[in-house]
Formats: C-alpha cells, structure tokens, sequence
C-alpha cells in the first residue's frame, strides 16, 4: 500500500504554508496627518508571520471523490481524539480564505482505508466513508475536524491526506460537487507522540512494521512547510488525545 512516486500525477500548482502557524491579521498604519486622522488600513498580511513556498504533496491510490460536508470523520472507527484546526490564506496577501472546503481522508487505526480496507491484510466493515469528509472555512479561514489519530500501513509514516477546495457546491445528500482544487498535500505527526500513540491498545494491534517520518519517502523534513502538525494534548494521558493546529497558504488562481 506505499505511495508509488512513479505512478503519481505531476503537481502543477504551487503552495506556502506559513512556518510560524500564525493566523492572518490586518495591520493598520497608525502615522497620523497634519489633521490627527489616521491613514487607512494598509493590505492585510500575516501577523508576525512569513510565507515559505513549498511544493504540493502526491494525493495518493486512495483519494473518493463526493465525500459528506461534516466537522466529525471519526464515525465509530477505535483510536484516540484528534480535533484539528487548520486555518486557510491566500498565499500573496495572507488574507483568510472563507468559504473554502478543506477536505482531508486517513487510514484508522489499523492502517485501512475507507472504500479500500482489506488492502493493509484485515477484514473489517467497509462503508466507504469512514475518516473522510471536510468543512468551510469560517470568516477566518479557520476549519475544524475531529477524527482519531491515524494508523499506519507498510512504507508510509503516520500521515493525514488534505485538499482545498473553493467554490463548491453543497448538495442535499450532504456532500459537495464542483469548485476549483486549490491545494493536495499531506499532514504529518512528531515522530515522539507517534510512538507514544502506537504504543495504546488500540494501535498495538497493528502489526505491520511502522515507518518513521525519517524514512518515509515522501515527508521531505520541512517540518510546518511541509505539512508537520503542532500537536497539543487533550489531557495528561496519550489516550485523551491531541489538537493539531496548521496554517496553510494556497494560490489562488
């Protein structure tokens, strides 16, 4: 089940991801005039924050189309909590981008994904949706998932597949049709709570020999440009779970 480099299709598009994490802000130029009254808000830009360009990631075999517009994927799939904020900006302005679908898909604990399972040796109900789906952004950019920390399969490290989308349309089965693919990457995981995860009842079932972030193939250790998550626990357990936060940026048009 490894990603196959030489089966994927070239990335045109281009990406940044701010490196700081920080969230877009507006600042306001304060210099007053002769009369006392300010001048305008200049352009809104990143707030302490700079934009590193960095390349798009491969989709991956297991990508479905049409997936449910929901803010919790866990469905009844066995792991610890995982609540995600990932907040969305245009790449030249840094302005938040609302209204923009960020749609990510993952493998459960035992490294299967939905639509596919069987292909990482277990046997398992298959509805074809579980640990898929997306949300819009808020007026902030900012869009909010709950799942459960992912599994691993033979020759990729703990990942979480993701893509942006704008202009869709939502449809009445709950899903979304059409719009413009701005962004395909991937989310990674701190090597150190992986192993901490992976050593959980839930995980240790598990078997298959797990690939570090080191040895993965497509993680190129660019750490927030690349993907890798800020990962702040639940609780004083592992089992109570993490809040992963990113802020990607994503070129329009």
């Amino acid at each position: 089940m490894t990603d196959n480099s030489s089966a994927r299709t070239p990335i045109g598009r281009r990406t940044v991801l701010l490196a700081t994490g920080a969230t877009a802000a507006t600042l306001a130029v304060g210099t007053a005039a002769a009369t006392d009254t300010p001048t305008p808000p200049t352009t809104p830009v990143a707030a302490a924050a700079v934009c590193t360009l960095t390349k798009e990631m491969t989709e991956g075999p297991y990508y479905l189309d049409g997936q449910y517009v929901r803010s919790d994927i866990s469905e009844d799939k066995t792991g610890i909590p995982l609540k995600l904020t990932l907040t969305v900006v245009d790449d030249d302005t840094c302005v938040p981008l609302k209204n923009a679908l960020v749609e990510i898909w993952h493998s459960d604990a035992l490294g299967e994904y939905s639509g596919f399972v069987g292909n990482n040796g277990h046997d398992e109900p298959d509805n074809g949706t579980f640990l898929r789906g997306g949300v819009l952004t808020d007026s902030g950019g900012v869009a909010k998932i709950t799942t459960i920390y992912p599994g691993w399969y033979r020759g990729r490290c703990v990942h979480i597949h993701i893509k942006v989308h704008t202009d869709v349309t939502l449809t009445p089965d709950g899903s979304f049709t059409g719009g413009e693919e701005l962004h395909t990457g991937q989310l990674f995981f701190s090597e150190t709570i992986t192993t901490r995860v992976a050593a959980l009842a839930a995980y240790k079932v598990n078997t298959v020999p797990r690939t570090t972030l080191a040895q993965d193939s497509i993680y190129d250790e660019g750490g927030a440009a690349s993907g890798l998550l800020t990962l702040t626990p639940l609780g004083s357990t592992t089992s109570a779970g993490y809040a992963g936060t990113l802020t990607l940026g994503v070129e329009q048009g």
